[in-house]
């Protein structure tokens, strides 16, 4: 039997549930840990939307699917351009957990493809749900190394 094509995160944040909601769903505070522009329409069949992720400047799109505040979201993922994550062919979980005086993060983001596709994202998620720590708690992750030159 094969191991399922999902990626699982859990990152612990320094705070609150509100806060790393925000961080999640606000496209000027999306902009302070990834991506160079951002839009959102955080209720169900609302626009997800962040351009200038990764080394390619990519664009990410896709729609809500289930947004309850400070607590869940859910909303379908893909690329402009990528014939293999698609915009809208994946999809990301998050819950947010109070936990130890702050909020366990925890993601899962199935649909993905293959393996190798699986592995890009892991590596993804894991450098910008580190942005996302430094940033909810007020502090500046600085310049993105993932970006490339000249789109900071």
């Amino acid at each position: 039997m094969t191991e399922p094509l999902i990626v699982r995160r859990e990152t612990q944040i320094a705070a609150p549930r509100a806060t790393v909601f925000a961080f999640l769903t606000d496209p000027d505070k999306i902009l302070s840990w990834m991506g160079t522009e951002a839009a959102t329409e955080p209720h169900p069949d609302g626009l997800y939307l962040v351009k200038g992720i990764g080394e390619r400047g990519n664009t990410a799109r896709g729609a809500f699917r289930e947004v309850v505040p400070v607590h869940r979201l859910a909303y379908s993922f893909g690329w402009d351009g990528n014939e293999e994550v698609p915009p809208g062919s994946s999809l990301i979980e998050i819950d947010l957990i109070d936990r130890d005086g702050g909020t366990l993060l925890c993601m899962t983001h199935s649909g993905l493809p293959n393996a190798v596709q699986c592995a890009n994202h892991e590596k993804g998620w894991m450098h910008y749900f580190a942005r996302l720590a430094i940033a909810a708690t007020g502090r500046d992750p600085g310049p993105d190394a993932r970006q490339p030159p000249g789109k900071m």
